[in-house]
């Protein structure tokens, strides 16, 4: 039987009570009894109506959807793929003509020519209605008798507070007394966990705990469930929910009592008159719910503010009244000149933490410099020049240091200087090649050292000081450098805070501009408009690798940069591309950040990326930084840019004024922990006091998360306690992928093997498959970043030659692998579209949205 004949007998004998119901309301307020014809001419319309609405609503919300859906479909309706809303509308009008009641006609066959029974009716009716109007009079003295109880009982409550809470006192000072001589003290590290055992600590020390708060917070041993946004949610109890039980209990049996002692005889005799029972203890505690409930929360707040050695004295005096009234003043009074004692203790700490917090940090971040250094800026867009005209400077000094914010540059620059007859040394943590006599260096900034004199520092990308992971290296070069000359290169938005930031300085401003315009085409990009000297922009590996096996398989050489890859085989794939040996190249935004590179067009694949939280579209800044590398100057006469889609968007993005940045990172500097260690020697007070330490203005501290990471896992070690905490420090801040698990237990192995006197344990190296190379490349690195530390260079010379190998071996992988990088569906294997943005093919996904549709009941 389908649920429609079911739940249609329901629905008449429904409508059929709902008539009684208007005939009764009809009937009952009226003084002359109406005759059924009457009835008929006044509600007939109402009648007739109330079948409709009964059967709609029962039928729609009592029919199953399939039943709905079979239905319509027997009725000739296409039901495959239709949303809930419009079924349920469907399904309402043909109900309108189902087997429709006919309440009109059954009424009269009920009625009429019955004159007996419709006044036998009336009748009813009216005694009815007399009925409920007694008892709604008698209903309203009830409630005038419960509102008189309640408003005496406030005023009570008010004079008397006092007294019963040293009723309540005295009783949880005994209850205290008890657990702590009888009970067991447990301890859990997370008392939600409950498949954590708790252990048993024995007896609890009274004199461990200071006030009843701190007693409340221990395990009782039981389990609780407590609600948490309508769920239930059993965790280990705590002290506090037996106490409030207690306490709940306890007012509400002694606190009706002594509210029924005092109410007036009269109030109890009206009660008498009307409830036809004496006044009970029971009835006032129901009339004054609310009020006991809100006494309970005010003497549970002031409970916890007692101490427990008070408490403990109080349990072993029976009750008095006059005498504990003596005694809880007393107490009282104590514990406020403790309390104010302790306010004021914490008061003086507070005071001597801001005057350590000021001589920590005082003027460490102060903007305006101190040193006489003469600054020249050289601002400006990409690829115009900027960096060429700082170096040709450094050249001319009897010494320089030349700041970049990726290995790869920094390289670069050490290859430019030397070919060009200027001995120049390089230092990236990772390696160190020093050449003789060279009396300048090339470096990342990482290794900037702010006690290193040279005659010109130049400081690359120095927009990067805004960077919330690694700015602060830009900020402690530009302050601390001990140089003559220093050149700041940045971009046109860094401008107005690298003023501010220098202050009153002796300063001298480069400003460059393109000399290669670029042109933004029109028509949307196509993998089949691929021409000589593109470069193909997107923001994972995975899309680099996928683009560039699409691009060889249909006969483009292609060059690959992403952020991942070795600098060396970065060099390599960028040299291909330089000399022509690849006609394309595939890269992250990586390509943005200083290197100079023969490309014609600038493609954009994607328009926005994931930057650790979410995906979001490119910012201005992004879109110009990898734009402006379009159009090498001397090799093509205009740069171009193409877009995949949103091109009128993102150009807008390209050519919009950047607002100015004016905030910038801050991070610990050697000053800073010199000071620091005259107050204390460990890393984990440092960090919190870090954590309190209030940036200034214009300023945002870093975070100092990753190191924060490292430091749990040695924290309380040998190794903290073995090692100073400036060179702690250092270790921590090692520069590596601390987010790999592989790097993160091999740094821990190595700082192990360092303060036992062992030999430092050798980086694992597996030569599997592309990823696993690059990884044993990260953990080469990492091993010679100790190394150099350590002062270990000629150990470093062979990890360097095996890391050259390792690189080499990543080169020939990208030959070989790179086919196996094809955009596959990841349900069935389906080649996808070079340009597909999602990881499943249409098929599989509308598989899915079917089976999810069809498993969706209501």
């Amino acid at each position: 039987m389908s649920k429609l004949q079911t739940i249609y007998p329901q629905a008449v004998e429904h409508t059929k009570m709902k008539v009684f119901e208007d005939i009764n309301r009809y009937l009952e307020i009226r003084e002359i009894p109406a005759s059924f014809e009457q009835y008929l001419a006044d509600r007939g319309h109402y009648v007739e109506q109330i079948w409709v609405n009964v059967w709609l609503n029962k039928s729609t919300n009592d029919v199953p959807k399939n039943e709905k859906k079979q239905f319509l479909s027997e009725k000739g309706f296409e039901v495959q793929g239709i949303d809930r809303k419009l079924l349920n509308k469907l399904f309402r009008d043909e109900m309108r003509t189902y087997q429709p009641f006919n309440a009109m006609e059954w009424i009269k066959e009920t009625f009429a020519g019955k004159e007996e029974l419709w006044v036998e009716r009336c009748q009813e009716a009216k005694v009815n209605f007399l009925k409920r109007e007694e008892q709604k009079k008698l209903d309203e003295q009830k409630q005038l008798i419960r509102s008189e109880i309640d408003d005496f009982a406030v005023g009570i409550l008010e004079e008397q507070y006092d007294l019963f809470y040293l009723y309540v006192r005295h009783f949880v000072a005994k209850q205290l007394a008890a657990d702590l001589k009888n009970n067991v003290k447990f301890q859990s590290v997370d008392p939600v966990a409950l498949e954590e055992k708790l252990v048993d600590q024995g007896s609890f020390d009274p004199t461990a705990y200071t006030t009843v708060a701190s007693f409340f917070e221990e395990l009782t041993g039981d389990i609780h469930k407590t609600l948490n946004w309508g769920r239930s949610l059993y965790e280990y109890q705590t002290y506090f929910f037996v106490y409030e039980s207690l306490i709940s209990d306890y007012i509400t049996e002694l606190i009706p009592n002594k509210i029924l002692e005092q109410l007036s005889d009269v109030l109890k005799g009206d009660f008498h008159d009307i409830f036809h029972e004496k006044l009970s203890a029971s009835f006032v505690k129901g009339s004054i719910a609310q009020l006991l409930y809100d006494l309970e929360g005010y003497v549970i707040e002031d409970i916890q503010d007692e101490y427990i050695s008070d408490l403990l004295k109080l349990a072993e005096i029976p009750f008095n009244r006059i005498m504990h009234k003596e005694i809880f003043e007393k107490d009282l009074k104590e514990r406020e000149k403790k309390q104010k004692e302790e306010q004021e203790e914490l008061q003086r700490k507070k005071e001597a933490e801001e005057r350590m917090m000021k001589d920590i940090f005082g003027a460490e971040y102060d903007p305006s410099l101190q040193r006489h250094v003469r600054y020249v800026l050289h601002i400006g867009e990409t690829n115009t020049g900027k960096t060429h005209h700082a170096l040709e400077r450094m050249k001319t000094a009897s010494s320089g240091l030349y700041l970049a914010p990726l290995r790869l540059l920094a390289l670069e620059v050490f290859d430019k200087l030397n070919a060009e007859g200027m001995p120049c040394s390089l230092k990236t943590g990772e390696e160190e090649k020093v050449v003789a006599g060279a009396q300048h260096i090339s470096c990342t900034v990482e290794m900037f050292h702010e006690k290193e004199y040279y005659e010109v520092v130049v400081i690359d990308e120095a927009q990067m000081i805004t960077d919330k992971d690694r700015g602060f290296s830009w900020y402690k070069a530009i302050t601390k450098a001990n140089a003559e000359e220093m050149h700041i290169i940045g971009s046109r938005n860094s401008k107005t805070m690298l003023l501010e930031l220098l202050g009153n300085s002796d300063i001298e401003i480069n400003e460059y501009s393109r000399e290669t315009p670029l042109e933004v085409e029109k028509k949307e990009f196509h993998i089949k408009h691929i021409k000589n000297g593109d470069a193909l922009i997107c923001f994972s590996r995975r899309r680099v690798l996928e683009t560039a096996s699409r691009l060889q398989n249909d006969g483009h050489s292609a060059s690959m940069i992403y952020g991942s890859m070795p600098p060396e085989t970065r060099k390599k794939q960028i040299e291909q591309f330089n000399k022509g040996k690849t006609k394309v190249i595939v890269a992250t935004d990586a390509i943005g950040m200083g290197l100079n590179l023969p490309i014609r067009r600038i493609v954009f694949l994607e328009n926005d990326k994931f930057d650790g939280t979410r995906r979001r579209l490119l910012t201005s800044q992004e879109v110009k930084q990898i734009a402006g590398r379009a159009g090498r100057k001397g090799i093509y006469d205009i740069g171009k840019v193409a877009f995949t889609s949103d091109i009128k968007k993102m150009q807008n993005l390209l050519l919009q004024e950047d607002e100015p940045v004016h905030t910038f990172a801050i991070a610990p500097t050697n000053s800073v922990f010199e000071r620091f260690q005259r107050y204390y020697h460990d890393l984990g007070t440092f960090f919190e006091l870090w954590g309190k330490f209030e940036s200034p203005k214009g300023t945002k501290k870093a975070s100092l998360s990753e190191e924060k990471v490292l430091y749990q896992l040695i924290a309380g070690t040998e190794i903290e306690a073995r090692l100073s905490l400036m060179d702690l420090y250092g270790f921590l801040h090692l520069p590596f992928s601390k987010h790999e698990p592989a790097l993160t237990r091999q740094w821990e192995n190595t700082m192990y093997a360092i303060i036992q006197g062992r030999e430092l344990p050798e980086p694992i190296v597996k030569e599997n498959s592309l990823e696993e190379l690059e990884l044993s490349y990260k953990a080469i690195g990492l091993h010679l970043l100790f190394l150099y530390r350590l002062g270990e260079r000629t150990e470093a010379i062979y990890w360097e030659r095996l890391r050259e190998e390792v690189s080499d071996q990543v080169q020939e992988r990208l030959k070989t692998d790179i086919k196996k990088f094809v955009k596959k569906c990841k349900t069935c294997g389906k080649k996808l579209p070079w340009d597909y943005s999602f990881p499943t093919c249409d098929a599989c996904h509308a598989a899915k949205y079917r089976k999810y549709r069809n498993d969706d009941h209501f």
